[in-house]
């Protein structure tokens, strides 16, 4: 099951490589986070940050839940 909230910031950022780049991390951690991985709570800022806002840490966690949940 996808990350919606990841795969919105992709999709902000234009690719996982960007979101990668914007967040420290590798794009094989973005493809983790985006196919249900966990997600270290320090790169949720920046996530938020490399999306301008656009995805908010409420709808990050929300994803993880409901990740969580199925």
């Amino acid at each position: 099951m996808k990350n919606e909230a990841i795969e919105k910031a992709i999709s902000i950022c234009g690719s996982q490589v960007k979101l990668s780049q914007e967040c420290g991390v590798s794009q094989v951690s973005v493809s983790f986070w985006l196919n249900g991985g966990g997600i270290n709570a320090k790169y949720i800022p920046r996530i938020v940050k490399a999306t301008k806002g656009k995805v908010t840490e409420k709808q990050i966690l929300h994803s993880l839940a409901n990740l969580t949940d199925n």
